[in-house]
């Protein structure tokens, strides 16, 4: 099968790679009908996040059931699935209060890289939900989107307590942080301010459900967020960068007694204790349990009231991975879909 193989920073390549087989008897194998390139797949790509020789890509998958292991008993072949990009059993403990990607069998998709034609899903009992049909193609990139950056973004409004007539404040407008304002919206939020400079980006965030823009970054963000809100802050922040800068704009924009959903994956960011200390913030976040509201989420996407895909503004075929690493990486495209 082709894949998608990282070498060494800005050296992505499209190759032959073994096709996946059973290894353990909770396995499934897929046949992908769509992957893309995610924000966190950047950090390896800049050599900010070290690697260890040559690495396959890609955690984000939907696709046709083609084998199932033995101990396999609610996916079958032939079947629609969308799975986390953490694999979980979906049974422990930790996965039963509602924390799939803190599973105790837990594996990490990213180690066996789906942005390729085949995929082996472990845990497919616990990880894969399937839809009632396979979906025509123009629904495909909004499952695909539930993989991800879907369940991420809402996990980080859940985490910030956003509901009715509160104020969310989004900081990053990236395809996470987008989906933190559709997520908002969709959990009733009253106001949604998308931190965004980027027009294309702007467009979409409007179109979520966000009701305000805000342009500044840093120190001047945050006061621009506290004129908004009559100098308090907003009741819930959403982070989703993973920065320094974006972590302290987001804790700083938080009204006292509000709350901070943080889903960036962090780098070299830290909190001085005072400053925690003083805030009165509730902080709450993490790897997303995507899983969790995988339910939910093809629900909606299934009836028509969600429309995730649209985050997706490049699309190209899998062999030209690069390019689109590339584009994301230069802030050419939000979201990079690569047909199989």
């Amino acid at each position: 099968m082709r894949g998608a193989i990282l070498y060494a920073p800005g050296d992505v390549r499209v190759e032959d790679r073994p096709d996946p087989t059973i290894l353990e008897p909770a396995d499934a194998i897929i046949r992908l009908s769509a992957t893309c390139i995610c924000g966190s797949d950047l950090w390896p790509y800049r050599g900010i996040e070290p690697i260890e020789g040559a690495t396959p890509m890609g955690h984000e998958y939907c696709g046709i059931v083609e084998e199932v292991g033995s101990a396999v008993t609610t996916i079958r072949p032939g079947q629609f699935v969308v799975g986390s990009f953490w694999a979980s059993d979906d049974t422990c403990e930790l996965c039963q209060a509602g924390y799939q990607s803190a599973c105790e069998h837990r594996v990490l998709m990213g180690t066996i890289g789906t942005q390729a034609e085949y995929a082996r899903i472990p845990l497919a009992d616990g990880t894969l939900v399937a839809t009632p049909e396979p979906p025509s193609s123009d629904m495909v990139p909004h499952y695909l989107a539930a993989s991800d950056v879907l369940g991420t973004g809402w996990f980080a409004a859940v985490a910030a307590e956003v509901g009715p007539g509160k104020t969310v404040a989004v900081v990053g407008d990236g395809a996470v942080g987008l989906m933190g304002v559709l997520a908002a919206q969709q959990l009733g939020a009253e106001r949604i301010i998308a931190m965004s400079r980027h027009a294309d980006r702007q467009k979409l965030a409007l179109d979520f459900g966000a009701t305000d823009l805000v342009t500044e970054r840093g120190d001047e963000g945050v006061e621009r967020i506290k004129d908004l809100t009559r100098g308090l802050g907003a009741h819930s922040v959403i982070e989703a960068v993973g920065t320094q800068e974006s972590m302290l704009q987001a804790i700083r924009s938080c009204r006292p007694g509000g709350h901070v959903g943080f889903v960036g994956v962090t780098h070299d960011a830290a909190i001085g204790g005072m400053d925690l200390f003083m805030s009165l913030v509730h902080l709450h976040g993490g790897p997303a349990p995507v899983r969790r509201f995988l339910p939910e989420h093809l629900q909606l996407i299934e009836n028509g009231d969600i429309q995730p895909g649209r985050v997706f503004d490049l699309t190209l075929p899998l062999d030209e991975a690069a390019e689109g690493y590339r584009a994301l990486d230069e802030r050419r495209a939000i979201k990079t879909l690569l047909t199989v």
